[in-house]
């Protein structure tokens, strides 16, 4: 291995700790428990709500009559979080409570005493709602998450802060949560509606909390943005070497499936963090990139072995379009068919290597690592190994374990295809 391999593998191996430090130190941090003086100067707004189905802007109005309404128990069991980030304080949905299968409005309601003094104060939403909301006060909408309305535009829900109108210290006021959830979003049995209860806290304290609260989503999403950005730096890699590798087929496809792969972790981060994406734009990419990455990464790969086989294009591009019929028309049959067909092709891409392939071990590795991240339901589900875990308290999922290790691999396999004798002209394209 000449000098230049040995300084590309040396900085992969560097960069690779570096970037766990950071995810570690992020995850440590934000999986910590809302400080306790924080949480005992502010009140959570748990225990009884009035809920009703349907949408009725009136019911905003604090002088509506709402006991006929149902009674909803909004109190978390103690040590409660959600499956996904491990927001605390989780409650099951209105799924759970007599409403199964309901999408769409729903209100709850609540009589709220703000202390006396002369401290402005601020009402914390619920960090996790299905899938947008609207907070009122006394009648007076404060905002929410998301567009509500005729054409309603739900965005990830995420922190947010709103102030209580001046004067409401020493009042009894009603609060009013009006929530929406979309026709398409998946039914589950504990789905629906709040799964927190919002935080009433004077403004010092509250602005303290709403910055816990934004630590606790940052480092439920910190992966999702440390490995696209490790992935786009295997593409920068890739095109370094692309010249003087002497598998630039694999390099090609390869990219395009990273960039592919990318866009997706990444978009996690960007609907989870911001209002930049509707949920329902997410839904469908989620619904739909598997195919172009899955594609591309068989294309990569039957490329491997210097002469690729023409059937294995051909099948690659036949499921893709299966794969695609199954997206657009949410047919389970044919999605499932696309990937059990896929899983088959990577199964005799790997046979093949093994038996012609060059550095056999570690692509062989690699390639099992990309797919027990394309394929986890088909693999992993089987054999028992759960989609999450929760270090430190924040969930971090099975694919973002496994391309923790697939990143690092590829980036040693892109290395090892350089040909000999070319170190002085990659060194001069690395300075």
């Amino acid at each position: 291995m000449d000098a230049t391999r040995r300084k590309l593998i040396v900085a992969i191996i560097v960069t690779t700790l570096m970037a766990l430090i950071v995810v570690i130190a992020d995850l440590a941090s934000g999986g910590r428990p809302d400080p306790p003086a924080l949480r005992a100067a502010a009140t959570l707004l748990d225990g009884t709500w009035r809920f009703h189905a349907g949408d009725d802007p009136r019911w905003a109005d604090p002088d509506m009559d709402d006991t006929g309404w149902e009674v909803m128990d909004m109190t978390a069991p103690p040590g409660s979080h959600d499956g996904d980030v491990g927001l605390p304080d989780y409650v099951d949905g209105w799924m759970a409570h007599g409403h199964p299968g309901y999408r769409g409005y729903a209100w709850y309601r609540r009589a709220v005493t703000v202390p006396a003094g002369s401290t402005a104060w601020d009402i914390l939403g619920p960090t996790l709602v299905e899938d947008g909301y609207e907070l009122y006060w006394n009648g007076q909408r404060l905002g929410g998450s998301g567009k509500l309305g005729p054409a309603p535009r739900l965005v990830g829900t995420r922190p947010l802060r709103f102030a209580l109108p001046a004067g409401a210290a020493g009042t009894r006021g009603v609060l009013a949560v009006r929530a929406y959830m979309l026709p398409a979003s998946a039914i589950s049995a504990t789905g629906g509606g709040m799964h927190s209860a919002p935080i009433l806290a004077p403004r010092p304290i509250a602005a303290a909390l709403h910055r816990v609260q934004w630590q606790r989503t940052i480092a439920g999403y910190i992966v999702d943005v440390i490995e696209p950005i490790a992935m786009l730096a295997l593409i920068g890699l890739a095109l370094a070497c692309g010249s003087r590798s002497r598998r630039r087929g694999f390099l090609i496809f390869a990219g395009i499936a990273l960039a592919l792969a990318a866009a997706r972790r990444l978009d996690n981060a960007i609907v989870s963090w911001t209002d930049l994406q509707d949920l329902t734009t997410y839904a469908w990419l989620a619904s739909v990139l598997w195919v172009p990455t899955i594609t591309a990464w068989l294309l990569a790969w039957n490329r491997w072995c210097l002469r690729p086989w023409r059937s294995i294009d051909v099948l690659t591009v036949a499921l893709a379009m299966a794969g695609t019929v199954g997206a657009m028309t949410h047919s389970a049959s044919w999605t499932s068919g696309s990937r059990l067909g896929a899983i088959a092709l990577f199964v005799v891409i790997a046979a093949r290597m093994l038996r012609h392939g060059p550095l056999r071990i570690l692509s062989l590795l690699t390639l099992a690592s990309i797919m027990a991240g394309l394929f986890g339901g088909e693999l992993l589900d089987p054999i028992g190994v759960p989609g999450i875990w929760f270090p430190f308290g924040i969930g971090v999922s099975r694919t973002q374990y496994v391309y923790a290790l697939a990143i690092p691999l590829l980036a040693l396999l892109i290395v090892r295809t350089l040909a000999p004798g070319t170190d002085r002209r990659m060194s001069d394209s690395v300075g």
